[in-house]
């Protein structure tokens, strides 16, 4: 445990350190505590976790747009670690003070107008994904002979388009030998 202190707290150290450390106090251990409390069926708890993650996205989104002038200041990710372990805190319970002090009044103030955004946002997608069905599913087909080779996860009209695919590469294949 010292030893990872003093790695993560180095100042001649690389920000990596300290850059995973972030991830691993602000993803990992809060996914595995939500995990933990929808599968414990704890309303508090869960309340608690979505509170959280409400203020680590909004951070985030926040993030995405000043990261590039900030994580030049000195201390940037010493400062983020500090964040993400205070939004975490039990005793402190920073996420449900940025979510009851800024977030909630923010978006209940704008609320009508987010819910037509939202709305047309998803309208979008779910448009995009009908047209661009098919090409979802062979892109579907192809990543599972990829990744389970020898193993047949597809239904019988992909098996066909494969099929079709692979038989005119055969064809393709004869034509050439037969030009030789």
């Amino acid at each position: 445990m010292e030893v990872g202190l003093r790695l993560l707290l180095s100042p001649l150290g690389s920000n990596i350190v300290v850059r995973t450390a972030c991830c691993s106090v602000g993803v990992v251990l809060p996914v595995y505590s939500t995990f933990s409390a929808i599968e414990r069926r704890d309303q508090e708890e869960q309340k608690k976790w979505l509170m959280y993650w409400a203020a680590y996205g909004s951070f985030s989104m926040v993030e995405l747009f000043t990261d590039k002038l900030l994580h030049w200041f000195p201390l940037y990710y010493y400062t983020k670690f500090a964040f993400l372990v205070w939004l975490q805190l039990p005793s402190i319970n920073g996420a449900k003070q940025v979510y009851m002090n800024h977030l909630r009044p923010f978006l209940l103030e704008h609320q009508a107008r987010l819910d037509q955004i939202v709305g047309f946002l998803y309208g979008e997608m779910s448009r995009l994904v009908s047209q661009y069905q098919e090409e979802f599913v062979f892109v579907k087909t192809i990543l599972m002979k990829i990744l389970a080779p020898g193993k047949d996860n597809t239904r019988p009209e992909q098996r066909q388009a494969s099929a079709a695919i692979e038989g005119a590469n055969r064809e393709d294949e004869s034509e050439s030998e037969d030009d030789e």
